[in-house]
């Protein structure tokens, strides 16, 4: 088993709040980011990262212009590398644990990104993130990576999975 669990479902399936369950029930200090969803008027117009030290910065907007898009959602990357990757990298040298939650087709659009990934999952610290479900070619080597545990989330499993993960990384 490897030190990285990585989970991964369908959108809205729960694994944002299995991730924030976790890091409230971990021993030691987890860093890193988490994402959730930014709503205007009762509807969803984008993502914003959220640090596990407490920073923000938007991730996607549909009032961004971007070239890089998914969907409805131009994507900044500028921000994602300023408050999320940087927050993943301080992580690696601070913190007992890294949360990266998570790796999907928005912040696949930064190199920087996918390096600081690879730097969390290669050092001695236990990693704990979400991965896309769909097949993507980067994301697809990450999740046979020998350092990763993949864990599918249902709608079946998700009460269990806060145990089933943190049993996860006590074993890694």
């Amino acid at each position: 088993m490897g030190r990285t669990i990585l989970l991964t479902g369908r959108p809205r399936v729960g694994k944002t709040t299995v991730i924030k369950e976790v890091v409230r029930c971990l021993s030691g200090r987890a860093g890193g980011f988490y994402t959730e969803e930014i709503k205007e008027h009762g509807r969803r117009r984008g993502f914003r990262i959220v640090t596990l030290d407490g920073q923000e910065g938007t991730l996607a907007h549909v009032n961004i212009k971007s070239r890089y898009r998914v969907g409805k959602y131009g994507v900044d990357v500028v921000s994602l590398e300023r408050v999320g990757v940087t927050a993943i990298r301080r992580a690696i040298v601070a913190s007992d644990c890294v949360v990266i939650d998570e790796i999907g087709k928005m912040e696949l659009y930064s190199a920087a990104f996918k390096k600081a990934v690879l730097a969390a999952i290669e050092s001695d610290k236990p990693v704990l993130g979400t991965i896309m479900l769909r097949s993507h070619p980067w994301a697809d080597v990450i999740k046979t990576h020998p350092q990763v545990t993949l864990i599918r989330i249902t709608e079946a499993n998700r009460d269990e999975a806060v145990q089933l993960v943190l049993d996860s990384l006590r074993g890694a």
